[in-house]
């Protein structure tokens, strides 16, 4: 049975409270309801989808027993990630936010690819985040990418 798609994604950081303040104040997620694990943690949604969980780097025994982390011991599911995807519309209203903001980013198009892409630089954590857009949408709000591949 493949997977119907991608669920969430969770971030252990630093500074959870302006990392949760950049997905809301940069692409506009809402926090919302969260289980009780027992340890702190923001759910932040698109629509009624939760899609980006945050919770404190090398957090409690109970957030370490519930994530499979060994206390002292390297955590699981460390690996490296390059980047996190959203599908979107509305890019005109995006680069506002994001201008608004003062974020870094970059806008790409992969040569007749009907997809406009911008990676934006998330800077509490070093993250890197894409945004797709129609590339007809973009076009017609005058974008013009940096990179065109």
């Amino acid at each position: 049975m493949p997977p119907k798609f991608l669920e969430h994604a969770l971030i252990l950081t630093h500074d959870p409270i302006a990392t949760r303040d950049w997905w809301r104040d940069a692409l506009g997620l809402v926090e919302g309801d969260a289980p009780d694990f027992g340890f702190p943690v923001h759910w932040l949604y698109i629509g009624d989808r939760d899609c980006v969980h945050i919770a404190p780097a090398g957090g409690s025994a109970a957030q370490n027993a519930y994530l499979g982390n060994e206390a002292g011991g390297p955590p699981m599911g460390s690996g490296r990630l390059d980047h996190i995807c959203f599908n979107c519309d509305g890019v005109e209203e995006a680069f506002a936010r994001l201008d608004a903001i003062g974020a870094k980013y970059e806008e790409r198009r992969a040569g007749t690819s009907p997809v406009y892409q911008v990676f934006i630089e998330e800077p509490i954590n070093g993250l890197k985040v894409e945004l797709n857009f129609p590339a007809a949408e973009a076009e017609a709000a005058g974008r013009t990418p940096a990179i065109e591949v």
